[in-house]
């Protein structure tokens, strides 16, 4: 069952060793990234699980001890979820960042990478999966808003992107569930919302859950939607 959930961006910007001299631009999210990872390890939970979005080849399960590299951002910077032995294949970029903000995780742990493509429903029953898995199942949830806020985002500016992050965060900061699972896959496809497929993994899982939801953070930095959550 899930007892409790932190909601996090994934940008690699969000390793201060990564961003460099930006580092401090990022500091306010940092900070509510920590407090939502924080309220993970006090659930004290059986099972935890990073949970991001991958491009394919990496999708599906990485199992604790996988690590993860950002060395194709310039820095010589490895991370390893959880504790274990190394697995073959390397951690998508989202887990990286999840396994750098949990450090060493107490709970034994494990990394999916989901599909940005994957259907709604397909996502949720994953999330069901997941939460049924052990007594007390805590989730990592990693993934971006719409990165098209600005004419200098990833993806340009396009009008409709403020409405779908405002309507995003209300659900995150209120663990409304079925208003995740309605969030339009191919209108995120084309904000490039990479956060919508993990999202409504954590929907799928939350069900029946009875948790409470609060919005930590919210900014739209470099015109990308980066929203913090934490559910318990």
């Amino acid at each position: 069952m899930l007892v409790a959930a932190a909601v996090c961006p994934c940008p690699p910007l969000l390793v201060p060793e990564v961003a460099t001299g930006a580092a401090p631009e990022l500091d306010a999210a940092r900070t509510a990234c920590a407090d939502a990872v924080g309220l993970l390890a006090a659930s004290r939970p059986d099972r935890l699980y990073v949970v991001g979005p991958a491009g394919a080849g990496a999708t599906g399960t990485f199992p604790a001890g996988s690590t993860g590299s950002f060395a194709g951002f310039g820095v010589d910077l490895s991370v390893r979820l959880g504790v274990g032995r190394a697995a073959d294949r390397p951690l998508p970029v989202s887990l990286a960042v999840g396994a750098w903000l949990l450090g060493r995780a107490d709970a034994p742990v494990e990394g999916r990478g989901v599909d940005e493509r994957e259907a709604a429903e397909a996502c949720a029953a994953t999330g069901r999966e997941l939460a049924a898995s052990a007594d007390r199942v805590a989730l990592l949830v990693m993934g971006d808003g719409s990165a098209c806020r600005t004419v200098k985002a990833p993806g340009y500016l396009d009008e409709r992107a403020a409405g779908f992050d405002a309507g995003a965060a209300r659900a995150l900061g209120a663990a409304d569930v079925a208003a995740l699972l309605t969030l339009d896959e191919e209108l995120a496809y084309e904000l490039k919302a990479a956060g919508r497929a993990p999202w409504q993994v954590l929907a799928g899982a939350a069900e029946n859950a009875g948790l409470e939801g609060r919005l930590l953070h919210e900014d739209a930095p470099y015109g990308v939607e980066y929203i913090v959550a934490a559910w318990s």
